[in-house]
C-alpha cells in the first residue's frame, strides 16, 4: 500500500512505479529533447510528438491522434455527447475544461463583457466568436 496516499498494489513494481508519482522522480528521459517521465509508457507516447506517430485514427473522418483518449474525445465532435454537466444551470459539455470554464460564470468570473450588449463572457475567444456573430 502507497504511504503517500494508501492507494493499494497487488504487485510491487506496480506500487514502485506509482510512488514515483509523489517523488517526482523521471527515470525515462526523452533522447530527443531530454524530456523526463516518471513511466515509460508516458516517454513511449511522448516519441510520437518527434515521430509525427498517430496510430489512433478516427473511423468517421480519418483524422489521426497520437493517444487514444484524445481519439476518444474527439468522437464527441460528431456524437455530440456532452457528458460534463454544469450543477448549476444543467447545460452539457463534450469537454471537462469546457464545464471548467463555463463555471466562472456562477461564481461571477467574467472578465469580458460586450460594450454593444452588456453580455458578459469569461474567455476572449467566446467574446470575439459572439462579436463578429452578432455586432459585425
Amino acid at each position: 500500500m502507497c504511504e503517500v496516499c494508501k492507494r493499494g498494489f497487488t504487485l510491487k513494481g506496480d506500487l514502485n512505479r506509482h510512488y514515483r508519482t509523489h517523488t517526482g522522480e523521471k527515470s525515462f528521459v526523452c533522447e530527443v529533447c531530454k524530456r523526463g517521465f516518471t513511466l515509460k509508457g508516458d516517454l513511449n507516447r511522448h516519441y510520437r510528438t518527434h515521430t509525427g506517430e498517430k496510430p489512433f485514427v478516427c473511423e468517421v473522418c480519418q483524422r489521426g491522434f497520437t493517444q487514444k483518449g484524445d481519439l476518444d474525445k474527439h468522437y464527441r465532435t460528431h456524437t455530440g455527447e456532452k457528458p460534463f454537466v454544469c450543477d448549476v444551470c444543467k447545460k452539457g459539455f463534450a469537454y471537462r475544461s469546457s464545464l471548467a470554464r463555463h463555471a466562472r460564470i456562477h461564481e461571477g468570473d467574467t472578465r469580458y463583457k460586450c460594450s454593444v450588449c452588456g453580455m458578459a463572457f469569461t474567455d476572449s475567444s467566446s467574446y470575439n466568436r459572439h462579436y463578429k456573430e452578432k455586432h459585425k
